[in-house]
């Protein structure tokens, strides 16, 4: 049992109200402890979920915190109680809890009954996650998700700040992710929603390392019809004024409430699965364990990318348990970090119907642990995706390596997928690229977009000079442009890379590229851009959050490579001529340079 039974529930709403007065002393050692002891006992309480209580002598922070003043007397609602009154005295001694004498026989009985059924709730309350069976950490995806339920616990939503933006209603929340070790974790969020709408696709956006979660994204989605969950799993978040950094995420672990910047936060309780700045210490693949870990073994249930993809899977179920969104039409997107927990999401949880991860998600394989290899990597959970999903993938991206998109293209369970390169581009995008999110979500959650099919390029080497790329798109949509990029530095780090451009010569329907190189003894790697134009403009919120409109819209073919053994075999020669001539400014020749902006 997860929380109190609608029995108890009813058993207790029947009773009159308590009152009691709690003392305390900062002699248990800090007034951090003393603070954490009250706020525990008072989300227990249900304060948490929405729930006031009267309090004189205690400042009432958000969320239900208090900030310790002085001995206080608390008028508590007739509502669930969660915890004995001896919860504070077990977690701070000098804390005790006693009846105010004026009412004292009217709130005997009720507070014998309520210690009762606290004593029940704790007997009862089941971790989130089962036990390990014989001892041994989950060896494979099946074994790591076995006895997780999404759905099953409550959310105990709190709500922490809201307001209403340009027709959106927008909300600092939390909602509870489960249970773990005993302790409660809860995930901090921006929620968006237009007023008054209904049957609104919901969209679970999940930010990078060092990233936020963020009104924007929850406003400029919900301008274009759906609900949006903006997790900030690592505690950072900023939206209508209510802004977590990092510094702010240290004053909450450490209770400090008196500071002006203090805010309430995502709380991963006994566990870490914070990011820059990690609480105790770095646990992203890691199955080592450690004292803060969830199993005293080896286990990927300790990798904080299995705490943060289960986190997330909870998001889904506070979008579909909201009365203005349609369960059945889920999508989640993210960068990064965030673009390999979309793909866990989607690979974990059926219940996404669209996802497209940027910068991230395809390359995590092959973990030198070889257990986080069988159960936390990319491939284990692209293996498992089926539903449609668009890879934001720039060129020349650390994190999410172009090199590996025909691989995962190959993995996934779904023959709906598109693909989105920006040749030169490292983590970041600009808006033709970015909005390929916003319009897969159109596609597949509302059905008011269709995007043209991949472009087909043809390599041809034998009999020619030079490699020569047939590029074919699809002219379901007007076209823009045609361009096709190529580089001979894949034995290179990734953000090092240079690519060629050509401009294609139109033939048709298709556009024909030649392929100078500098050396046959090197691999080419080609892809081809298609730019799109959009029957209206669409206004979305990119990577880093900045607010972006476009009229156009990018489709990129899959990479080819041509190995050194088909260029010598085709006997193509190396036609590319050394020059100190940086740039003769000639034809399109930005395209060989880039720009973010």
């Amino acid at each position: 049992m997860a929380g109190c039974s609608s029995s108890l529930r009813t058993l207790v709403l029947g009773l009159p109200r308590p009152r009691f007065t709690a003392k305390g002393s900062t002699r248990c050692g800090s007034r951090a402890r003393s603070h954490r002891a009250v706020s525990r006992w008072a989300s227990l309480m249900g304060v948490g979920s929405g729930r006031r209580l009267g309090l004189s002598g205690w400042t009432r922070l958000s969320s239900g915190m208090m900030r310790y003043r002085r001995p206080a007397m608390f008028a508590m609602a007739g509502t669930t109680t969660r915890c004995a009154m001896s919860t504070i005295a077990r977690a701070c001694p000098p804390f005790r809890f006693e009846l105010d004498k004026e009412s004292e026989s009217q709130n005997m009985k009720s507070l014998i009954v309520m210690s009762l059924i606290t004593a029940t709730f704790a007997a009862t309350a089941e971790e989130t996650l089962p036990a390990l069976k014989d001892g041994t950490g989950p060896q494979n995806f099946e074994e790591l998700w076995a006895g997780f339920d999404p759905q099953a616990e409550p959310l105990d939503v709190e709500v922490l700040q809201e307001w209403e933006e340009d027709g959106v209603l927008l909300k600092v929340l939390r909602y509870r992710i489960g249970v773990f070790k005993g302790q409660r974790a809860m995930m901090a969020a921006v929620y968006g929603a237009p007023k008054d709408g209904s049957d609104l696709p919901g969209l679970v956006q999940i930010h990078g390392g060092g990233q936020y979660a963020h009104s924007n994204a929850c406003l400029t989605n919900a301008k274009r019809g759906y609900a949006t969950l903006s997790v900030a799993w690592a505690g950072r978040l900023s939206g209508g004024g209510y802004h977590v950094s990092p510094g702010v995420v240290k004053l909450y672990w450490e209770g400090k409430t008196d500071d002006p910047s203090y805010r309430v936060t995502t709380d991963w309780g006994a566990l870490d699965g914070y990011h820059a700045p990690f609480r105790y210490q770095h646990a992203f693949s890691v199955a080592k364990p450690h004292e803060h870990s969830f199993d005293a073994v080896a286990s990927p249930r300790n990798d904080s990318w299995f705490l943060c993809a289960l986190g997330a899977r909870r998001a889904l179920t506070f979008l579909e348990r909201q009365p203005e969104v349609n369960g059945e039409k889920l999508g989640v997107y993210g960068h990064s970090m965030g673009g390999k927990l979309t793909v866990m999401t989607a690979g974990a949880d059926a219940r996404v119907k669209a996802a497209a991860p940027s910068c991230g998600g395809i390359s995590h394989r092959n973990d030198k642990d070889p257990l986080i290899s069988t159960t936390t990597c990319d491939d284990v959970y692209l293996k498992r995706l089926s539903c449609p999903i668009m890879f934001l993938s720039p060129a020349n991206d650390f994190h999410g390596r172009i090199d590996d998109l025909e691989t995962a293209v190959r993995e996934i369970k779904t023959e709906e997928w598109r693909i989105t390169s920006a040749a030169h581009h490292n983590h970041q995008d600009t808006a033709d690229y970015e909005v390929a999110t916003q319009l897969w979500m159109d596609e597949h959650l509302k059905g008011t977009f269709s995007w043209p099919e991949t472009p087909q390029v043809e390599l041809t080497l034998v009999g020619k000079e030079m490699p020569e790329a047939l590029v074919t798109p699809d002219a379901s949509r007007r076209i823009l442009s045609v361009d096709v990029y190529y580089s001979q530095q894949f034995d290179q780090p990734a953000g090092d890379r240079f690519w060629h451009y050509v401009a294609p010569v139109q033939n048709g329907g298709s556009w024909l590229a030649k392929l100078p190189l500098h050396s046959v003894d090197k691999e080419v790697a080609v892809f081809a851009n298609i730019r799109y134009a959009l029957d209206e403009p669409v206004t979305g919120a990119g990577y880093y959050y900045g607010i972006y409109t476009t009229e156009a819209a990018n489709l990129s073919s899959l990479l080819q490579v041509i190995s050194v053994k088909e260029l010598k075999a085709a006997k193509i020669g190396a036609t590319m001529k050394q020059s100190q001539l940086i740039e003769s400014f000639e034809g399109d020749w930005e395209k060989e340079w880039f720009t973010y902006k």
